[in-house]
């Protein structure tokens, strides 16, 4: 009986399955048909909208135009979310402080923050200035939203015509983002951003409001920031008060504030100013009769020289400030912060770097060059952020990320030292080295066989390192060479970062010999620690800090150093960086009679080119290069870098007491014979204010200036526009000037 009921079971499962089976099939057949049915409607629908001829020619460029639009602007959205993090709700108030920067010897040096701001509301400008600048920089700025087309072409069509009379293609709204959020780094990245900062602006402000802000804060030249700043810098005259011709030339000053300063090319500049005056004819502003006057008789600026106004410096000492504001260190938001600002030393960096590039730059292909100055302990004496800062505020020394090349290479050997597998005169072997299928080549393409340590570093020979790399792994007991190299790099990386480089350092089978990228600032304040014995150096550009009362609420000397390097491991870096100078690739960097180590750095290509160099008493970083990385002619880190490094370090030492380099043995008598005058050369007086005063006499010139300072601040304080710092100052720069005279002066 159970053999029939199982056998009918099974039919029943089969004919189920069958059915089932002819369902799927009739269901799949006629929805074919229908859908078959659906698109045969479909394109009889879309026959009736059917083009040929020109008209679809229309429709396809017109349909492929908005599809890369489409991506285009998605593009453009991903490359612009910095722009957005940028403009946060209080972005107006970022730069609320008001700093007034002072030099090490207490001289004030520069200002930055809000009180280049508060001046004038706008309709206190006169209408000659407003009108001067709107006419040559944005003659549509109140019609556009942001980014001006028409006025963009009709820049590029005017600068194709190559008379000399350039114009700007961006906008006021642009240029002001620019100020307000970007760097001048020629990127497309900025270009985006600035482009969406600019529409931002536009919706969050008013015209007159966007107005005012740039008149307020745009770099004007000389140290000035802002229309009302550089009417009384230049012409000495509140900015109400200035003629046509004075609006002229402050109006021409907006785009190019170095190249057309009246203090520096009063030619240049009243020529500019011309244009600016055919500019607002031509804008319908005012009449060809009118300005007649102002071109017979043009703007004559008070008579000033091209002071020292140490920019870069200031710039990067107000973006530390702000960052020890914003992290809660400091509440006050009237400072007064004194720097160790060297101006003798700033001055003689400046112009040895202008003079070089004047000389060389053609030459050599090269158009950029940065250099920072510390102290041994991190203090920053000067700092060349480019080639000009009017032209660019881009600063090369800070911001800009560049390979290291062979200066990258005491990182290497600091980490060998430490390991205690390696001394100076271990014998290393130069010969071929691969990892996996990378095989690094020597500067000469040749190998030198057996050399003690040393002597790789002075001629900086290239598989020493990476072979250094392997061996530091395989110290760890790793047997595998590559994981061994990746392993000896983990190390190099903590070094160089204990030591202070801050860049992230990408871990590449190429970075002992430097290919990743790092900054100047971060160069020098690394080999810092090779001349100060060991500690950690963070660079740092405020000594003191006083509020709005003249309290002191910071100073860095309550900060205590961290040992980074033994004092062995110091002694021995010091000897093999100095046979760099002596016998290696630095040696135009020799200062006669004091010793000096450092590394050079040349790159791929030729892109960089470095030295890094320091004695008992400074620490200095040279970079040159181009913005674009284009090649240099074969420029080498041997060469203008350690020219550079040692025109402006030769005066640096002179009139002051010559430290040795910490644990080389000869490095104290060097300077003994050095601080005695018997194996100094000589300097030519005219070349640094270093060959007229002593360092002492500085000083005391800095102590008379607080002083004198001090007893003109009470008629200061009748002025309009003074502000709360000056009842607290006289009495504090009266004794910081009595202790700089040695008390020597009898105090009124």
């Amino acid at each position: 009986m159970r053999l029939p009921r199982l056998n009918a079971i099974k039919t029943r499962i089969e004919r189920a399955a069958l059915a089932f089976d002819a369902w799927v099939n009739a269901s799949l057949y006629d929805s074919g048909r229908s859908t078959g049915e659906a698109y045969e409607r479909f394109q009889r629908f879309m026959s009736r909208f059917a083009v040929r001829g020109w008209k679809r020619i229309f429709l396809d460029l017109t349909s492929e135009a908005l599809t890369l639009g489409v991506g285009g602007i998605l593009a453009m959205l991903a490359l612009a979310q910095p722009a957005f993090q940028l403009t946060s709700d209080n972005w107006l108030k970022q730069q609320d402080l008001a700093v007034t920067f002072l030099d090490r010897y207490g001289t004030e040096v520069g200002r930055r923050g809000i009180k280049h701001d508060d001046s004038l509301s706008l309709d206190q400008f006169p209408d000659i200035m407003i009108k001067a600048l709107i006419s040559t920089e944005d003659r549509r700025f109140y019609e556009h939203y942001g980014i001006d087309p028409i006025g963009t072409l009709r820049a590029l069509v005017a600068n194709s015509r190559g008379n000399g009379n350039t114009q700007g293609g961006s906008s006021i709204t642009q240029q002001l983002a620019k100020n307000l959020f970007l760097t001048n780094e020629r990127s497309l990245e900025r270009k985006v951003n600035e482009a969406f900062l600019a529409f931002w602006l536009e919706s969050h402000l008013t015209k007159n409001e966007i107005l005012k802000l740039y008149l307020d804060r745009a770099y004007m030249g000389g140290g000035t920031f802002g229309a009302v700043a550089a009417a009384d810098y230049y012409f000495g005259k509140p900015l109400k008060d200035i003629s046509l011709a004075e609006a002229a030339m402050l109006a021409g000053l907006f785009k190019a504030p170095t190249k057309y300063a009246p203090h520096v090319n009063l030619p240049a500049a009243r020529a500019r100013a011309a244009d600016v005056l055919h500019n607002m004819v031509e804008a319908g502003f005012v009449t060809e009769g009118q300005i007649q006057t102002a071109l017979r008789n043009p703007a004559t600026p008070v008579t000033r020289t091209r002071d020292i106004t140490a920019d870069y410096y200031l710039d990067w000492a107000f973006g530390q400030v702000k960052a020890m504001a914003d992290s809660g260190k400091i509440r006050d938001r009237v400072l007064t912060v004194k720097t160790p600002l060297d101006l003798a030393v700033q001055k003689r960096a400046d112009e040895v770097v202008a003079d070089i590039l004047r000389k060389s730059g053609d030459a050599y292909d090269v158009d950029e060059a940065a250099m920072v100055i510390l102290d041994p302990d991190g203090a920053l004496r000067a700092m060349v952020g480019g080639a000009d800062y009017g032209e660019s505020q881009f600063n090369r020394a800070t911001d800009a990320m560049r390979q290291p090349g062979s200066s990258f290479k005491p990182y290497v050997y600091a980490a060998a030292l430490a390991s205690g597998q390696f001394k100076p005169d271990t014998t290393v072997v130069d010969s071929p080295v691969c990892i996996g299928n990378w095989c690094p080549q020597n500067y000469g393409r040749s190998y030198t066989g057996r050399v003690p340590m040393w002597l790789a570093v002075a001629k900086s020979i290239n598989t020493i390192p990476i072979k250094i790399s392997i061996a530091l792994g395989k110290a760890m007991g790793i047997s595998h060479e590559a994981k061994a190299a990746k392993a000896g790099r983990a190390k190099i990386i903590a070094m160089a970062h204990s030591m202070g480089v801050t860049a992230p350092l990408i871990d590449t089978v190429s970075l002992p010999i430097g290919s990743d990228e790092v900054t100047v600032i971060d160069q020098a304040a690394g080999y810092a620690v090779f001349a100060n014995g060991g500690f950690k150096a963070k660079p740092y550009a405020a000594t003191e800090i006083r509020n709005s009362s003249g309290e002191v609420i910071y100073r860095h000397a309550d900060e205590a150093p961290e040992r980074i390097l033994s004092p062995q491991v110091v002694a021995d870096m010091n000897f093999m960086l100095n046979k760099v100078v002596e016998e290696g690739t630095g040696k135009r960097a020799q200062l006669e009679g004091i010793k000096v180590a450092g590394k050079s750095g040349t790159t791929n290509a030729y892109r960089d080119a470095w030295f890094v160099g320091y004695t008992g008493n400074y620490v200095a970083a040279v970079w040159y290069g181009n913005d674009d990385h284009t090649s240099t002619n074969k420029l080498t880190g041997g060469s203008l870098p350690a020219q550079t490094w040692h025109d402006v370090m030769e005066p640096a030492h002179q009139g002051i007491e010559i430290k040795g380099l910490p644990g080389l043995k000869d490095s104290a008598k060097a300077a003994a014979q050095a601080a005695a005058g018997g194996a100094t050369a000589p300097v030519d007086p005219n070349a640094s204010a270093f060959g007229k005063l002593s360092r002492r006499s500085f000083e005391v010139i800095g102590g008379l200036n607080g002083l004198f300072r001090a007893a003109e601040r009470p008629r200061a304080n009748g002025r309009p526009g003074s502000d709360d710092r000056a009842s607290a100052a006289p009495a504090r720069e009266v004794a910081e000037g009595a202790r700089a005279v040695g008390g020597r002066i009898a105090l009124p």
